[in-house]
């Protein structure tokens, strides 16, 4: 029987533990320190044990996932560099930085053990083990992060139990993903907590900001409202690379300047042509390191009952929304009707019901 330990099963954590739970040959424990927490991992069966002692659940494992915050990580490998691990056991994580984690594995010279990184890169909106899924990482990118030392039969042993989950495991250097997740996630998140703090000022004298401040200003910020102590503990782990970044962003930033003081009307137009041309080549339906939200916008006509006809007919045919908004501000939003909802399927089958009768977009 093999032996998967989880430490933290949270959003991340718990999806992971339902995607192994039940398999052939596979036993799953979890971990927590808070009692309680323990009791609802069992409670909502994500796990097959669940315990409070890092002793019992490292004891034997053969795969012991990290899925705690990035600034506990370097902690919990302390910790698990003082027990007697499984020979051959495998470490894992699923932090968003990667080179400071493998560094500090290897620094603390595992006896007998490998320690390979790694980052699921799929989310939700909600977190803890209520939002599990074992759907979490289907048709998303699971990156792994090999050092140069790592033997083959380790790496291939995790990729294969990592087929559980249905992702696409692919294998990046630590420092290169490091790179690419700051410029396609960290710095993001930065710019959108910026901006929503400059028009906050603004508002601060006048309130008609955040009055008309909806619809597409909303949505383009949305990562703004992520958790602040995760945050800070991702920028603070990768701060080289994002004070790099930051520093590339304020050259752009500085190209703009100059083109408005310039009055560069064609300069100003090829770059809106170059981002449009290189955004439409993005992927649009595959899972990313910011977790898409599934939202439809419809068209209705501003009468009594609408509302309650639309939502009646999702649930007659079994189709959960997760949010719904009235929006007042209709600038680069294509809808007076948000609907929002949890899973892509969920969404699809929103759009074919109610294309038939009402004007729909994505």
């Amino acid at each position: 029987m093999t032996k998967i330990a989880i430490f933290g099963v949270g959003l991340i954590g718990g999806s992971l533990a339902l995607c192994f739970k039940g398999k052939p040959g596979l036993t799953v424990v979890g971990h927590s320190n808070n009692p309680k927490s323990v009791e609802k991992y069992l409670k909502r069966e994500v796990v097959d044990h669940a315990t409070t002692s890092i002793e019992e659940a490292a004891a034997d494992a053969d795969f012991i996932f990290l899925c705690v915050p990035v600034g506990n990580l370097e902690e919990y490998l302390h910790k698990l560099s003082a027990l007697p691990l499984k020979p051959g056991c495998i470490i894992t994580d699923v932090g968003s930085t990667k080179a400071s984690v493998t560094d500090c594995a290897s620094r603390l010279q595992l006896p007998g053990v490998h320690f390979i990184g790694g980052h699921p890169m799929a989310g939700k909106e909600k977190s803890g083990v209520e939002a599990a899924s074992s759907r979490l990482f289907e048709n998303a990118f699971y990156v792994l992060t090999p050092d140069a030392g790592t033997p083959k039969d380790a790496y291939d042993r995790l990729a294969e139990l990592l087929q559980h989950t249905r992702a696409h495991v692919v294998k990046v250097d630590p420092v290169l993903h490091d790179e690419i997740v700051g410029a396609i996630s960290h710095l993001p998140h930065i710019i959108a907590v910026a901006l929503v703090n400059q028009i906050a000022r603004y508002n601060e004298t006048n309130e008609l900001y955040q009055n008309l401040a909806a619809g597409g200003f909303r949505d383009i910020t949305r990562i703004a409202s992520s958790d602040p102590v995760i945050w800070r503990d991702i920028l603070i782990n990768n701060r080289e690379v994002v004070l790099k970044l930051l520093r590339d962003w304020n050259d752009e930033i500085a190209g703009f300047i100059g083109r408005l003081e310039a009055e560069d009307g064609p300069g100003i137009e090829r770059e809106f042509q170059k981002a449009n041309q290189f955004r439409s080549g993005l992927p649009e339906r595959r899972k990313g390191v910011i977790h898409s939200f599934y939202d439809i916008y419809v068209d209705v006509p501003d009468h009594p009952g609408i509302i309650g006809q639309i939502t009646t007919l999702l649930g007659s045919h079994r189709i959960n929304l997760s949010n719904i908004q009235i929006i007042e501000s209709r600038e680069d939003v294509p809808g007076v009707l948000r609907l929002s909802f949890r899973e892509e399927g969920q969404m699809d089958k929103a759009l074919e019901l109610l294309k038939k009768d009402y004007a729909v977009h994505v």
